[in-house]
């Protein structure tokens, strides 16, 4: 069972990388199979097509980025211990949280970079541009998946809104604004081949929620 579970793995992990780096149109399975170093029997035995093995690379990417949004932006409940300490450190404020965010988006992207020598970008935005109009049920997926993170990002937009820290009349359509605007940054990224593109990130998101940069304190910082 446990070689099973590890071809399998293998196999997503192939995939993600070869989308990644080559997209998802020109990718064949003996090409992944052969990236992942199991026989092409392998992938058919636990996905049916290439379409569903996609599905899966994208379930199993938001799996692991929900995580980290989730604990950057104060609504992980297994981190709540570290939660607590935040808050006494002053680091709690929603605004301090989603910066956090763009932090852990860049410093993700310039891992990555120094793995594979580029930024490879956002996998969920590579393939809307790629597939969104030809493959409906990742279409779909995709859709739920940034509805997703609106929603994360619209509950701390929320949460500043009462703090009378911003000014927006529409949280939720702020929140579609602020992911948008983090995707178009990782796009450019992605163009330039530079982390650098992310840096307005911060002070474009305040201007857009009508706020200042809140005040840390020594102890948070």
């Amino acid at each position: 069972m446990g070689r099973t579970s590890d071809a399998r793995e293998r196999i997503l992990s192939a995939a993600r990388s070869l989308i990644e780096t080559h997209g998802y149109s020109a990718l064949g399975v003996a090409e992944i199979c052969r990236t992942a170093g199991v026989p092409k029997g392998s992938f058919y035995y636990f996905f049916d097509s290439k379409e569903s093995l996609a599905l899966a690379v994208i379930d199993e990417h938001w799996a692991g980025q929900k995580r980290t949004w989730a604990t950057a932006l104060g609504g992980d409940t297994q981190h709540g211990d570290a939660q607590r300490r935040d808050a006494q450190r002053g680091d709690a404020q929603p605004l301090l949280r989603l910066r956090r965010l763009f932090e852990e988006t860049e410093v993700g992207l310039r891992t990555a970079q120094q793995s594979c020598g580029t930024v490879s970008g956002c996998l969920f935005g590579n393939l809307t541009l790629e597939m969104s109009n030809q493959t409906e049920a990742i279409r779909t997926r995709l859709q739920e998946i940034f509805e997703a993170q609106v929603e994360m990002v619209d509950s701390v937009i929320a949460e500043a809104l009462e703090r009378q820290e911003v000014e927006v009349a529409d949280t939720q359509e702020a929140a579609r604004a602020v992911v948008a605007q983090l995707e178009g940054q990782v796009l450019f990224a992605k163009l330039y081949n530079s982390t650098q593109q992310l840096g307005p990130l911060w002070a474009n998101c305040l201007a857009l929620l009508g706020a200042h940069a809140p005040r840390e304190t020594a102890a948070g910082v």
